[in-house]
């Protein structure tokens, strides 16, 4: 029966798998390319030829290039300025078609010019502008003292800080990194001087920022464009043929409206995207200033839930495997010193490489966003409380039940498990809890590889500057930590309780 009954299963699964495709688009970590990404899956999805899958925010360049190299997502905005230089290492933004015959050999195309340019720029407060006479950016080279808070990606970017610090002069400045959507409200505290912006940003124009001309054309052209895997446009034609309808339809006025309606009155990206296919002009919004009804607003929903779910899985699973692995690392340590010296330094360099440095390696290493990174780095950021816990608990075991096991001739395996592992279990048990309440706030990266978790709150709070979506991620995040810490303190009780029972009975 069941080798009948199998195939007939797989048989369907594959044609329910053919009959739907599925489109996953992509979007990079800033109001803009959300709402860009949510234009296109809504376009997509008009032609119902794919279920429409919108990966948001997944991070920088070379995060969503990966991705779409390794066919995790089939397309997501960029611009010509980011492909040519960025992409392809190219020291000028040729014209589109022949962007395209580069991109070829890697299996992709650019197609799809939306109609408008978001290039960088620096800014400065008018005030600024005034008293300083700045108006080109040449011109910052003479002023003293004015401070520079830029993006990390601008910082690192190869058509970033490096190339016009060259360009202008100004490599004895030394620039604070900030967060894209938190520069412009240090700059209202007067906290920063400049910054980076992009000339879409709609905050230009709500705190009235000076954009300074980039006088030795440094910056070049950024014309927003669609990146795709080559062969999507054959493999879902009617879809291909969706999107590309959104060729010319989005001037530069128009997106600034757009990021306008995300970052200052903070609505949806998905209803963004709506009303402008729709042809609906912005409608009167008024963000909430109660925050505690924003927020609450936020943190009651059914994604909340679904978010929360995608945080312990990944918590407990990665935990799991640390257990699996930091456990016997630990007691390997305590049973010889040079293995003890090997295994403490490799796990405290894990501690010491930040997150988003070992996400990004292991994006590259394994060649997929998603769960797998996260997981992986989750398990290895728990190892090291676990193995130094294990390892204290095993080496302060009395030298005399050691003896006394052996003098019994117990095997050194059973005399682990009976005798060493229990009594080291204590301490075992505190390393495990302080690996699981550390990773649940490590977890929040998650989101930055397209895994999930409540870490999609807090990255789409970071980048409108909204603190109640920020806080509808960071408290359940909290609580999560303190509901773990409580849970293993409950575990810990019961097990000495039982042990103090077993104890009763052994001296009865």
């Amino acid at each position: 029966m069941l080798r009948t009954v199998l195939p007939l299963a797989l048989a369907l699964a594959a044609t329910l798998a053919a009959a739907n495709p599925t489109l996953q688009v992509g979007s990079k970590r800033f109001a803009e390319s959300y709402i860009l990404g949510e234009i296109v899956s809504a376009a997509a999805r008009r032609a119902g030829e794919a279920d429409v899958v919108h990966r948001q925010g997944l991070g920088n360049t070379a995060i969503l290039l990966n991705a779409l190299l390794s066919g995790q997502i089939d397309v997501y905005p960029e611009y010509t300025g980011t492909i040519a230089l960025e992409i392809l290492h190219l020291d000028r933004v040729p014209p589109l078609d022949e962007l395209d015959r580069r991109l070829a050999p890697l299996g992709l195309t650019v197609a799809v010019p939306l109609g408008f340019q978001d290039g960088y720029a620096l800014a400065v407060r008018a005030d600024t502008a005034r008293s300083h006479g700045v108006q080109r950016i040449s011109e910052l080279r003479g002023t003293d003292g004015l401070r520079f808070g830029l993006s990390s990606e601008f910082l690192g970017r190869q058509d970033g800080w490096p190339g016009l610090a060259r360009t202008y002069g100004f490599e004895a400045i030394r620039p604070r990194a900030i967060e894209h959507g938190l520069g412009y409200e240090a700059m209202e505290r007067g906290d920063i001087d400049v910054i980076d912006a992009y000339t879409t940003d709609a905050k230009l124009d709500r705190y009235g920022l000076r954009v300074l001309v980039d006088d030795a054309h440094y910056f070049p052209p950024y014309d927003a464009v669609l990146l795709a895997r080559r062969d999507l446009p054959q493999r879902l034609p009617r879809t291909w043929h969706a999107i590309s309808a959104l060729q010319g339809r989005i001037d530069e006025a128009t997106m600034r409206r757009l990021n306008a309606e995300a970052e200052i009155e903070q609505r949806a990206f998905a209803d963004i995207a709506a009303d402008w296919a729709h042809g609906i002009a912005t409608r009167p919004h008024s963000a909430s200033t109660d925050l505690a009804r924003a927020f609450g607003a936020k943190l009651l929903t059914r994604e909340s839930l679904r978010l929360a779910a995608e945080q312990a899985g990944l918590v407990v699973v990665a935990l799991g495997a640390s257990c699996a692995i930091g456990v016997p690392l630990g007691v390997a340590a305590a049973r010889r010193r040079r293995v003890a010296s090997i295994v403490f330094a490799v796990v405290g360099a894990i501690q010491t490489v930040p997150s988003l440095a070992l996400l990004a390696f292991l994006v590259a290493l394994t060649g997929r966003i998603g769960a797998l990174p996260a997981f992986v780095a989750l398990t290895l950021y728990a190892l090291l409380p676990i193995v130094r816990n294990t390892h204290a608990g095993i080496v302060q075991v009395p030298r005399n039940l050691r003896e006394a096991a052996r003098a019994l001739a117990l095997p050194p395996r059973i005399a682990l498990y009976r005798i060493e592992l229990p009594l080291a279990r204590p301490l075992i048990l505190a390393g495990i809890k302080t690996s699981a309440v550390v990773n649940v706030g490590t977890a929040t990266i998650a989101a930055f590889v397209g895994a999930g978790g409540l870490g999609e709150r807090i990255v789409t709070g970071l980048a409108l500057n909204d603190t109640a979506t920020l806080l509808a991620g960071a408290v359940p995040v909290a609580a999560m930590a303190l509901a773990i810490d409580a849970a293993f303190d409950r575990l810990e009780r019961r097990l000495d309780a039982a042990r103090a029972g077993r104890g009763e009975t052994r001296s009865v």
